[in-house]
């Protein structure tokens, strides 16, 4: 059986892989979907430190604490930078990295040059809250971004969303052997409607992968397609076919 750690995007938390959790952990497959601290449930944590170099530690953590080994890393969105990081400091962990219609970040990169019209919805969206920026409000026209169309659905994400740390977006990653991380193997899960938008070495990278899959649906896949996002995972597994 295959060993999963899942991390969510940005505004996100565990909670949004509900659907897909209990479809792995049926097949028998172990499942660890952390929420990254400041967010969901862990809001309370949130301060001027929480960064993408906390991000890291958390799941570098879960996966050290739990001696989880042939780790599937897979991240959602902004949880590419974070796998990509945590892939530098435990490659010897890794048997998988899959970016699900995710950043795809090289070292000294932050998410906003991979995604650069963040900018632009910084300068609209932005509120300063106890002193910390933040963007990705659940009331923000930004919540368009996640491609979730159902009514019920969308009343469910916005119950859960919180905002996210704008500084988290601005740090560069920080690699200390880029070309090991490169070297694993990697599935990319893109989204129809996300490849549409990239241009240039981002859609490059979005295509170069060992394995490029897609969904046909909005960003957030693994709530909009839970059973073709958790098929797809198990492939990897060698435990369904798509």
């Amino acid at each position: 059986m295959a060993c999963y750690v899942l991390v969510h995007g940005g505004a996100h938390g565990g909670w949004c892989w509900d659907r897909v959790r209990p479809i792995l952990t049926a097949a028998g497959h172990e499942v660890h979907a952390l929420t990254l601290t400041g967010l969901g449930e862990r809001a309370s944590l949130l301060s001027p430190e929480t960064t993408l170099a906390t991000h890291i530690a958390d799941i570098v953590e879960v996966i050290e604490q739990g001696d989880l080994a042939d780790v599937i890393l897979v991240g959602h969105s902004y949880g590419g930078m974070v796998i990509t990081g945590v892939a530098d400091k435990l490659p010897g962990r890794i048997s998988e990295m899959v970016y699900l219609d995710a950043a795809i970040p090289f070292d000294g990169e932050a998410l906003v040059d991979w995604s650069p019209a963040l900018r632009q919805l910084a300068a609209n969206e932005m509120r300063v809250v106890d002193g910390v920026e933040l963007v990705l409000f659940p009331d923000a026209p930004s919540f368009m971004i996640y491609g979730v169309t159902d009514p019920s659905d969308q009343e469910w994400l916005r119950s859960k969303l919180t905002p996210h740390p704008w500084q988290c977006f601005i740090e560069p990653l920080k690699l200390s052997d880029g070309a090991a991380v490169r070297a694993l193997p990697r599935t990319n899960i893109n989204a129809p409607s996300t490849l549409r938008l990239r241009k240039g070495e981002s859609l490059e990278r979005s295509l170069d992968a060992d394995r490029v899959w897609s969904v046909d649906t909005g960003h957030d896949m693994m709530v909009t397609e839970p059973h073709r996002v958790a098929e797809l995972l198990m492939k990897l597994a060698g435990e369904s076919k798509p």
